[in-house]
């Protein structure tokens, strides 16, 4: 089981208004930061319930659970299930059954990550994204999910494989873990045999952008994709401190 793999219960607008956020973020728009929470998180500390102690690792663990309904769907199940918490009390909670996915965050040797633009009609936009996709079967080796989803959506094929991040985007209500990949070294390939676009991807369009221009739409509240703003935000954060990356 890969780290982001959950078992069968889910275990292991626009933009806004830049100075309005920015205070309520406690930064400055001057380029400072301001902290007016800061004593009182001091005094809170203070408290046996606060804790400097807690390990920077996530737990797989699964409460007492009774499955009370699950409706199937087209590639997820919606789940109703009763947990019992630690004091004994009970709760329900309703999430997404969903198979985990991948991303890939290209990046060609000008320094340019791929992109695309592509319909999500939940959230009735036309967002930009990196390459991504759904694992095709429970277990499947992720890395292989994800050379597939390069070739399919753009063509390509990469020499160098690395880690950037693995994260649950929405854990409160979905079991989907991804991982996104960076790959480098990227030459053209034709598309799987037998592979065409359809749905929304027949109305895709793809292109290339500066990394900082990326990072400069993520700030500016433009660009909403999950996988294009953690991987990218990675892919920085990486390459200003020369963090060496998880290979395969």
């Amino acid at each position: 089981m890969s780290p982001i793999e959950a078992d069968d219960h889910g275990q292991p607008p626009n933009a806004s208004q830049p100075g309005r956020d920015a205070q309520r973020l406690g930064v400055m728009e001057t380029g400072g930061t301001s902290n007016p929470g800061q004593a009182d998180l001091a005094d809170r500390r203070s408290d046996d319930a606060i804790s400097d102690q807690i390990e920077l690792s996530d737990v797989a663990v699964q409460w007492p659970t009774h499955r009370e309904s699950t409706t199937a769907g087209v590639l997820m199940e919606f789940v109703v299930d009763k947990v019992e918490t630690p004091d004994g009390t009970t709760m329900i909670r309703n999430y997404l059954k969903h198979p985990n996915s991948v991303g890939v965050i290209a990046l060609d040797e000008a320094g340019r990550v791929a992109i695309e633009r592509q319909y999500r009609h939940p959230v009735r936009r036309k967002l930009v994204e990196a390459p991504a996709g759904l694992c095709d079967h429970d277990g499947e080796d992720m890395l292989q999910a994800a050379q597939r989803e390069l070739a399919e959506e753009l063509g390509f094929e990469a020499s160098q494989w690395s880690i950037l991040v693995d994260v649950f985007a929405t854990p409160g209500c979905s079991t989907q873990g991804t991982r996104i990949f960076l790959a480098q070294g990227l030459t053209s390939v034709s598309r799987p045999e037998g592979f065409e676009l359809e749905a929304e991807e027949a109305d895709m369009a793809v292109g290339w952008a500066d990394v900082d221009a990326v990072l400069d739409a993520i700030y500016a509240g433009r660009v909403m994709n999950p996988t294009l703003i953690t991987g990218v935000l990675a892919l920085k954060t990486a390459q200003l401190t020369g963090r060496v990356l998880r290979t395969i």
